[in-house]
């Protein structure tokens, strides 16, 4: 039997404990994140907002109605480079057992291509450090280390 082909989406409300499960499944988000059960009411917030906001796009990969990829993506008006907005991406995230096969690269190309139709010339991401390998896979679909990113932790 072959395996199905990927689907990119929206994501629904009914993806969103899938959603969470995939950020917690690395090093980085079980430091940070919280599946629960029961899924905190946070989250379900932060997805309204997302969902109500035109700028803004959650997105899942799925294969037979089970969520493997996730990514966020906002588009930011800018004054800078004309004027022309630019999509800046965020929480990228592959099921561990789909990996190396080609489906984030897709997933990401096909995120870029929703920015180009939205107007968007540049766009741009950070990857923690540590993250080595999704650094590689960044710079394999042609983004450049050109910037140094920093942060600041407003609740320290």
């Amino acid at each position: 039997m072959s395996e199905s082909e990927p689907v990119f989406r929206l994501a629904q409300r009914a993806d969103l404990d899938e959603i969470v499960q995939l950020l917690v499944d690395d090093p980085r988000g079980r430091e940070r994140e919280n599946a629960g059960p029961p899924l905190p009411e946070a989250y379900v917030r932060a997805f309204e907002t997302i969902a109500a906001d035109p700028n803004n796009e959650l997105l899942v990969a799925t294969r037979d109605g089970q969520v493997i990829g996730t990514l966020q993506w906002t588009l930011l008006p800018c004054i800078s480079h004309q004027g022309s907005p630019r999509a800046l991406i965020e929480s990228v995230r592959v099921l561990a057992s789909e990996r190396g096969r080609g489906i984030g690269q897709r997933f990401m190309r096909w995120t870029l291509e929703r920015a180009r139709e939205r107007g968007c010339r540049l766009a741009q991401l950070t990857t923690n450090r540590s993250r080595e390998e999704a650094l590689r896979f960044y710079l394999r679909l042609g983004f450049e280390a050109s910037h140094h990113g920093l942060k600041l932790d407003l609740e320290a």
